[in-house]
């Protein structure tokens, strides 16, 4: 049998709406399509799927979003890693205008999807920043814009002083705004995304975890700890926890600790004057800081932090410091939780979809924009499992390619990290 592992201790492990009913699976089951992973791709899939009446089960080892959907930034950024000339160059203008439409829309998709379930989770669509604080990063950020832009995009490029208005301090040079971007709190999300999946009448099991995955006849079988599930199809949908399931799989991606933290409430006046319009902001730099102001008026702010669990915001000192130093004013600030989670990051930097078998379908690699894009792929995948391989959809699908020296990811993320704070302090 499976142990159930708490919550990361987390802000939003404190302030959760209720948990949705995911018993453990007991008794065997034959469904259309089975479901291995509980976060935001799996449980958007099985909606999808369920709204057209197709008999879905999802399967997750702990609870339904116990993993980074649960534990993110709470960022609904749009587009994908890269920019739209290079998507376009690296797919070509057919796929590669589909994969821009749809990536640059995934923020619109999943506050709609939101309001249409009337799901409690904080939501806003106030926008998302993407600044710059050295010259380099500027005209990158500027170009970018101009792209956007010139494909139709809500997108404003904004100088220092515009950028200083909106965030309240004058570490930046310049900024992108795009305004279909927004937050939300995760946990609650992925709870209030779990209990519609239920109500349009799909099942959701936790500690269930996926054991082994083999053809049974015409089906697929999957072994969990108490029964069987026997699938006309399975979707892989793990990310950054993904297993041994299907050989290679996990050396095509590398699991990384994004780490939070948080501060207790702030006064009605440190917050306005820290980002008084509430847009969310993330910074362009080799290393990523990201931050936000939720509805309570704290400030969360995220980065990369230790490659292993945390508990405390003194785990990630450094974001309290770059806290300080971007605003003084919060000096003396109570930070009062810090805590962490895995996600996916793929060599390319672009989402992954594979069809490793017949029947079988796998998607992972959000590449820190897990929110609105793994919400809006569930639809593209539960579109490509009703209508098979012949079906189209605005991402590609691609072979399973493991990354060489895989085995080192830990000693190349750490090396890579301190590589990218120096050249971030460069300005390269």
């Amino acid at each position: 049998m499976t142990t159930r592992l708490p919550l990361p201790p987390s802000l939003y492990a404190d302030t959760p709406v209720a948990p949705v009913a995911a018993p453990p699976l007991d008794v065997d089951k034959t469904v259309s399509v089975a479901i291995v992973g509980g976060g935001y791709t799996g449980l958007s899939t099985a909606l999808h799927l369920a709204e057209q009446g197709v008999e879905a089960l999802v399967l997750e080892a702990q609870e339904p979003g116990w993993g980074a959907s649960g534990n993110n930034g709470g960022h609904t950024n749009p587009g994908l890693k890269h920019d739209p000339d290079k998507i376009e160059a690296d797919f070509g203008t057919e796929l590669g205008r589909r994969m821009i439409d749809f990536s640059y829309g995934t923020t619109n998709f999943t506050h709609e999807l939101i309001r249409r379930y009337q799901i409690p989770c904080e939501a806003r669509q106030n926008g998302t920043l993407r600044a710059a604080y050295n010259e380099t990063s500027a005209a990158a950020i500027e170009r970018t814009a101009q792209q956007c832009i010139r494909r139709g995009m809500p997108v404003t490029y904004l100088n220092r002083e515009q950028v200083r208005e909106m965030t309240g301090t004058d570490r930046y040079i310049g900024a992108m705004l795009d305004t279909r971007g927004g937050d939300l709190h995760p946990l609650n999300y992925a709870r209030g995304l779990a209990r519609a999946v239920i109500s349009a009448g799909a099942k959701v099991h936790g500690e269930t975890p996926a054991l082994s995955l083999r053809r049974d006849g015409s089906r697929w079988r999957i072994e969990t700890p108490r029964a069987v599930v026997h699938a006309d199809k399975v979707l892989l949908a793990t990310n950054g926890f993904t297993d041994d399931l299907w050989p290679a799989l996990r050396r095509t991606i590398v699991p990384v600790f994004s780490s939070i933290a948080a501060t207790a409430p702030l006064s009605d006046d440190v917050a306005r004057s820290i980002m008084p319009t509430r847009p969310v902001l993330y910074e362009s730099g080799h290393i990523t800081v990201y931050y936000r102001i939720d509805q309570q008026n704290r400030l969360l702010m995220g980065g990369r932090g230790p490659m292993r669990w945390i508990s405390s915001p003194q785990d990630v000192a450094y974001l309290m410091r770059y806290a300080e130093r971007l605003w003084p004013q919060l000096k003396g600030v109570s930070w009062t939780h810090g805590w962490n989670s895995r996600l996916a990051i793929t060599k390319d930097h672009y989402p992954h979809v594979h069809e490793p078998a017949e029947n079988v379908l796998i998607s992972l690699g959000c590449n820190g924009r897990g929110v609105a894009l793994s919400t809006a792929m569930g639809a593209q995948l539960a579109r490509r499992l009703i209508g098979g391989p012949k079906q189209e959809i605005d991402m590609p699908v691609t072979g399973i390619k493991p990354i060489p020296m895989h085995v080192f990811w830990p000693v190349g993320v750490t090396t890579a990290v301190i590589a990218g704070r120096v050249r971030d302090r460069l300005g390269i």
